[in-house]
């Protein structure tokens, strides 16, 4: 609900009564000449007074309140009920994601490389409206978490409860090729003018009976774009080897020609992150070039409000007239 006035100049008048109010205080205070000559005012001093006196002042209230009221009116204030209208059509977005043991390297410091993962692509989802977005995982096999869907809320948590391979005791690997094929999967069946998959991994295909590039001409004959992520430094990294916050030192072994030739083949781009802040541009970058075919447009329906004011004003004027010229009638 909303609320507003079609003439907010006309509340200037509100000030009319202040000039009035002044200019009887500034008369007050000069001399004047009485109209009826006594010898002693104190005369009157002792002389009751009734509750016509007492209330004299009842009509001029009434006009007071009745020109605010009609002041009002005249501004003609009105209250409105929002509709948003949306046309076009949102995208179709898969997020794959490796949760190979791998994915534990301390070079994201001071998260590890899924707890970054996690942490962007939850701020990837709250930044879409209308788009439906699922998840897979995979390490040495995929797994498909969350179906395409609008439900933000219920993907985010399973993206929060994303775990390593290692933690959920099943084979690990990375398998890149069945990553993509597996997100394929998804949204083969999409009527979206457009399906994304953002595959992010920190390392080669190992594991899997289909290859990366095929999988990735598979996809690609559905009509879907894949967008690559490689995430880590090059070089020897550290890895976690105990709870007790012990490290070693092991070699990346992100396989990047693969992973731009999987971009390549379906009209994708790659991008490689090597901390936080590359990983959250990467992620800015794709929301840009993925926008939504939506128009919004908002229409308010206005409804009028000043006819009750106005009832009342009028209401407040006849009353203050039959009080001035009846109970409060004065001799000028």
């Amino acid at each position: 609900m909303t609320f507003r006035f079609a003439h907010p100049a006309a509340l200037l008048l509100l000030f009319v009564p202040l000039v009035f109010a002044a200019a009887y205080f500034i008369g007050r205070w000069r001399p004047f000449t009485p109209a009826l000559r006594y010898s002693d005012v104190r005369l009157l001093a002792g002389l009751p007074s009734g509750w016509r006196t007492r209330f004299r002042r009842v009509p001029d209230s009434l006009r007071l309140l009745a020109w605010l009221l009609l002041v009002v009116a005249l501004a003609r204030p009105q209250s409105g009920r929002t509709q948003e209208v949306i046309r076009g059509q949102g995208i179709d977005i898969v997020m794959a994601l490796d949760i190979s043991g791998s994915m534990s390297a301390l070079d994201f410091a001071p998260q590890n490389r899924l707890d970054a993962a996690r942490s962007v692509m939850s701020d990837f989802i709250a930044g879409r409206d209308f788009d439906r977005i699922g998840l897979i995982v995979f390490a040495r096999d995929a797994f498909q978490q969350t179906p395409p869907t609008l439900d933000y809320g219920a993907l985010m948590n399973d993206v929060n409860g994303i775990q390593l391979a290692t933690a959920l005791n099943i084979d690990d690997g990375t398998a890149v090729g069945l990553g993509v094929a597996s997100a394929g999967n998804m949204l083969r069946g999409s009527t979206a003018t457009s399906k994304v998959i953002i595959l992010l991994t920190d390392g080669a295909n190992n594991a899997g009976a289909i290859g990366p590039v095929t999988a990735a001409q598979a996809v690609a004959a559905f009509g879907i774009r894949v967008y690559t992520i490689g995430v880590g430094k090059k070089g020897l990294v550290p890895m976690p080897i105990d709870d007790a916050g012990n490290t070693q030192l092991i070699e990346s072994d992100l396989d990047e020609p693969t992973l731009q030739s999987i971009a390549q083949v379906t009209g994708g781009q790659y991008f490689q992150a090597q901390d936080l802040t590359d990983l959250q541009r990467v992620y800015a970058e794709i929301d840009q070039l993925e926008q939504s075919d939506i128009d919004r447009q908002v229409y308010v329906n206005w409804q009028e409000q000043a006819s009750s004011l106005l009832g009342f004003g009028f209401i407040l004027l006849i009353l203050e007239r039959l009080l001035r010229y009846t109970l409060f009638q004065v001799v000028l």
